[in-house]
């Protein structure tokens, strides 16, 4: 009996035409470019991103940080020993009740995030640059509810 050939779930030529190829062809591309911006702050994108949800939510445990920046707790451990022995986050060495060490941003932290935020804003954009202004809030929505359906 033959294989039957799985229905694409919209018209498409090829794989190049479907809404997850394209995401993540963003993604990637959007990876790239903070990369590079955030290389003259002598920073990743997960320890730009790390300092971010720190500045946001002091205090986050590791776990929470790791979730938010959608990497694995060992991932998310990696990087933040980076950020602790660069003194830009401060972690206790024992937690003071239940097995979360919170986690905060050093003034160094701080300094830092600040000037890589500007580099990193400007790669932001210049990506939605390219979307009419009009359409922007509809992407913003389409995105997450492409996300909620997952």
């Amino acid at each position: 009996m033959p294989e039957q050939k799985a229905a694409p779930p919209h018209p498409a030529a090829d794989v190049t035409e479907h809404v997850g190829y394209r995401l993540k062809r963003a993604a990637a591309a959007l990876r790239a470019a903070m990369d590079r911006a955030l290389r003259e702050h002598d920073l990743t994108t997960p320890q730009y991103s790390c300092l971010e949800l720190l500045d946001e939510q002091p205090g986050i445990s590791g776990a929470a940080l790791a979730r938010g920046t959608f990497v694995t707790r060992q991932s998310s451990a990696v990087v933040l020993r980076g950020l602790q022995e660069a003194g830009l986050i401060t972690r206790p060495a024992a937690a003071d009740h239940g097995r979360s060490l919170p986690i905060h941003l050093t003034a160094a932290g701080q300094r830092r995030l600040h000037a890589a935020r500007t580099a990193v804003y400007a790669v932001e954009a210049r990506m939605i640059a390219t979307v009419p202004a009009g359409r922007l809030r509809a992407l913003l929505t389409d995105l997450d509810r492409m996300t909620a359906a997952l």
